[in-house]
């Protein structure tokens, strides 16, 4: 490996080290947040979701680059990051109840909003 090669691997490394210090960091408050407040979420569930969705993705994007041989900083990173894999999977159910019941109110909500219509298209016809 010449001494560019050697550089350039080394740079790609502190790049996805980078990455994944970033993935772990906001995946940590998501978690940390989630965990304080779940009951507080189903306002904002919907962007709760899309934002972990997100994160995941370029975390993702950031696992299909591992080098074979990585330095101990990247290592352990990334097994930061297995530990809040982890700890999301043990929140899932609870994320899954959330989602749903989030649905529930939508439908309601959804439900509501054409029963006020149409009695406004009711009121309308009588005048």
């Amino acid at each position: 490996m010449t001494v560019v090669a050697i550089r350039d691997a080394a740079a790609a490394q502190e790049q996805l080290l980078l990455g994944f210090r970033e993935s772990n960091a906001r995946l940590r408050a998501w978690l940390d947040d989630f965990s304080r407040e779940a009951h507080a979420w189903s306002v904002d569930a919907g962007h709760a979701i899309a934002g972990l969705t997100a994160l995941l993705m370029h975390a993702g994007a950031c696992l299909k680059q591992l080098p074979i041989d990585r330095d101990p900083a990247l290592e352990a990173e990334l097994s930061d990051y297995r530990r809040n894999v982890e700890r999301l999977r043990g929140m899932l159910p609870m994320v899954h109840a959330m989602m749903l019941a989030e649905r529930s109110r939508l439908e309601r909500e959804r439900e509501r909003l054409q029963s006020a219509g149409e009695w406004m298209r009711g009121s309308q016809q009588t005048w």
